[in-house]
């Protein structure tokens, strides 16, 4: 799908070539008014019209670039995270229902969020060896955490603060300490000139204006919250009522019960209670692809 992408008029170099020609060629597509995008995405659910689909795609080019700012942090290449995120896009569109009432670039979202994270969590060695859900919540979560507290330096990370942290997000302080010290080890910063091959004045700082969001972004994740939240509920009834205790139990209190407990609960094992908690999380997945 990159070489899909990567052949449309007015990209003749991805992301991961040039960098920063393509952060300049991304500014020249114009953004679609929410009729001409609701327009386009139904004309193109019927028609399966290639050119609507490159005005779509490329009308939102640079939301996945603003996307993609969000996991700098991780240290991996910025080129390859936007090839990843547009793929997400490409996805998007093909199964963007227009007539939800939702805007595209609400939709797709959640779908280059979920095709970057991916990419970051299969590039990390720590994820790879097999984390659990809490983790993988802690490598994302550990450095927002850390803003909203206005955690400057090392110093600090109490231990009260680490316990904390630790605590909010079911891992171990050791946990938090290992996962900061590796995550420190690749913050950059916006100053960074965007592409070795550049003339040094493009900075990341140059390609996006502000941080926060604007009413129409806080508006676009409220109405993602509120899309997903319906779709999940209503994916819950493929689960009968262990499975679905089971798996509010483990991945959705604020408080997870223990796989000893549960076991202990339903007079089952620890293996089956695990994978229970898996197949009920393998079956919502389905479900949601089905009503998309």
């Amino acid at each position: 799908m990159k070489e899909q992408l990567n052949t449309l008029p007015g990209l003749d170099f991805s992301p991961e070539e040039n960098l920063s020609r393509y952060l300049q060629s991304i500014k020249k597509f114009p953004i679609l008014t929410p009729d001409e995008e609701f327009q386009m995405a139904s004309e193109y659910q019927k028609t399966k019209d290639k050119e609507l689909a490159y005005k779509l795609i490329t009308s939102h080019l640079r939301l996945v670039v603003k996307v993609v700012s969000k996991y700098r942090g991780y240290g991996l290449p910025v080129g390859e995270m936007i090839s990843e995120g547009n793929i997400g896009l490409m996805y998007a569109i093909d199964k963007f229902v227009p007539e939800k009432g939702f805007r595209f670039s609400t939709y797709a979202l959640w779908w280059i969020k979920a095709s970057v994270q991916k990419y970051i969590l299969n590039s990390w060695s720590l994820v790879k060896l097999g984390t659990t859900a809490a983790q993988k919540k802690l490598f994302f979560n550990l450095r927002k955490i850390k803003n909203r507290l206005n955690l400057l330096d090392d110093r600090d990370m109490s231990q009260y603060v680490l316990s904390d942290i630790a605590k909010s997000l079911d891992v171990s302080v050791q946990d938090v300490t290992d996962m900061n010290m590796r995550l420190k080890a690749h913050d950059g910063s916006l100053n960074a000139v965007v592409d070795a091959d550049s003339d040094g004045t493009s900075e990341w700082m140059d390609f996006i204006s502000d941080n926060k969001p604007n009413q129409e972004e806080t508006l676009a994740h409220a109405e993602t919250v509120k899309y997903r939240r319906k779709m999940f509920n209503q994916a819950l009834y493929v689960l009968n009522p262990r499975e679905k205790d089971i798996l509010f139990k483990r991945r959705l209190y604020e408080k997870t019960i223990t796989l000893d407990d549960l076991s202990k609960l339903y007079n089952i094992s620890k293996e089956r209670v695990r994978q229970i908690e898996l197949n009920s999380i393998k079956k919502i997945t389905k479900a949601i692809e089905l009503m998309q």
